[in-house]
């Protein structure tokens, strides 16, 4: 089990557009296994590699369904709104209302190479969204309409 240091806002990395991956090596499978032992052992949601220091487009999830892993992941397809209250990793003890879309579908790639799509509402739906907003170089307090709860 490789757990790493999440990194936390005012770091550029958390700024910057996440590169795309073009051949999936025994490293990819490798960080998405550290992914996920880092997300499960600091009891969020989802992560997305640039939230780990690394600067490409992967993310992995867990809205309690069991493991979502995505290389390249990007929402194709949105429907209605949800407004709710989001933290982050990466900006501790902060938590803002930020509008959603409701229902999402995002399309990807597996571990192993696969084209997959997911669809998702609710909560799941708010988490593919805001772990691919972190590959946009975009974090969830600059979505927000209102106050944050916490400092940033």
């Amino acid at each position: 089990m490789a757990v790493y240091k999440i990194v936390e806002i005012g770091d550029p990395i958390l700024r910057e557009k996440a590169r795309p991956i073009k051949t999936i090596t025994p490293n990819i499978h490798k960080l998405l296994k550290n992914m996920a032992d880092t997300l499960y052992q600091a009891e969020g949601f989802g992560l997305a590699a640039p939230q780990i220091g690394i600067s490409k487009r992967v993310i992995v999830m867990d809205v309690g369904d069991g493991l979502i892993e995505l290389i390249n992941p990007e929402i194709v397809w949105s429907e209605g709104e949800q407004v709710g209250n989001e933290g982050c990793l990466s900006v501790p003890g902060v938590t803002r209302e930020v509008s959603r879309a409701m229902k999402v579908k995002a399309e990807g790639l597996d571990r192993n190479g696969k084209p997959v799509a997911i669809e998702g509402e609710g909560l799941l739906a708010r988490c593919l969204q805001h772990e691919i907003d972190h590959l946009e170089g975009i974090l969830f307090v600059d979505r927000s309409k209102k106050k944050a709860v916490g400092r940033v």
